[in-house]
């Protein structure tokens, strides 16, 4: 079990996760990009775990299994299953960073609601830890055959370096976390922070007929389409112009302007 020092000079520990699985390429290549900083440890997913969004499991048994020195899949579990965990049994003090991906696909507007990649760094900023969510644009969402993870790697590692030294335009305060997206390019222009545009979703349901004559369905298969939410940069507009997009996150879902509105209603009654 890894054990935090108090000095300065002690070895930094990284705990990853990802939603694609234990042997995803995108996950080896940030373990790959983030060793030279410190201690790595891997807990994932057995299998893909993608859009299983920010839940627990917590009606069944999960069983942790050891591939190698500092590397676990979690059968059955999804990614904040893999995070909670992981803080609970492995760790005497929490790690350092936690770093969620490199997920195959983006996750930009709502799509970080579904996101089980933004949902492993999310639980890790409940608990208080510096947390990133790094995902990669790829012309085939799920596939990792031909992505070229050479920016992400570097994004992954500049980020969790600034981190690691206390930047402090990087170290958000509790229950916050960075979303960061990845062009396809493999030279970006640089980074953008931005703000979560809209996604907009279509009727993309897919319905088919298996060889017994039995009909089933396939989601999320719909084109990334979305608008801007203000004037200000959004990760689509930023991502698709070739720039990687930075997006703090906040946990705390609360619609700030419209308390004032509701409680003109609950004093009306």
């Amino acid at each position: 079990m890894p054990k935090n020092a108090s000095d300065k000079t002690r070895t930094k520990n990284i705990l990853l996760t990802n939603d694609d699985g234990f042997d995803s390429l995108g996950l080896l290549a940030l373990k790959q990009a983030l060793s030279p900083l410190g201690r790595v440890i891997v807990v994932a997913p057995a299998r893909e775990k993608s859009a299983c969004g920010h839940g627990l499991t917590i009606t069944k048994p999960l069983t942790l299994h050891e591939v190698e020195s500092d590397f676990y899949k979690l059968d059955d579990g999804a990614p904040s299953d893999c995070v909670y965990l992981a803080l609970n049994t492995l760790y005497d003090n929490p790690p350092d960073l936690v770093v969620s991906g490199i997920n195959i696909g983006c996750n930009m507007g709502e799509d970080v609601t579904y996101s089980g990649t933004v949902a492993g760094a999310m639980e890790a900023c409940i608990f208080g830890i510096p947390s990133v969510a790094i995902s990669q644009l790829v012309d085939k969402e799920g596939d990792d055959r031909d992505c070229d993870f050479s920016l992400a790697k570097v994004a992954a590692y500049q980020i969790a370096k600034d981190i690691l030294e206390g930047n402090e335009a990087l170290c958000l305060s509790k229950r916050k976390l960075l979303n960061v997206n990845i062009p396809k390019t493999k030279q970006s222009k640089g980074y953008k922070i931005t703000e979560l545009g809209y996604r907009l979703y279509g009727n993309d349901t897919r319905k088919a007929t298996n060889p017994r004559g039995k009909e089933y369905f396939w989601l999320g298969t719909h084109p990334i389409k979305w608008k801007k939410r203000s004037e200000n940069l959004c990760d689509f507009e930023a991502v698709m112009s070739g720039y990687v997009s930075i997006t703090p996150l906040s946990v705390d879902m609360t619609s700030y302007e419209d308390i004032a509105l509701l409680q003109r209603w609950e004093q009306s009654k």
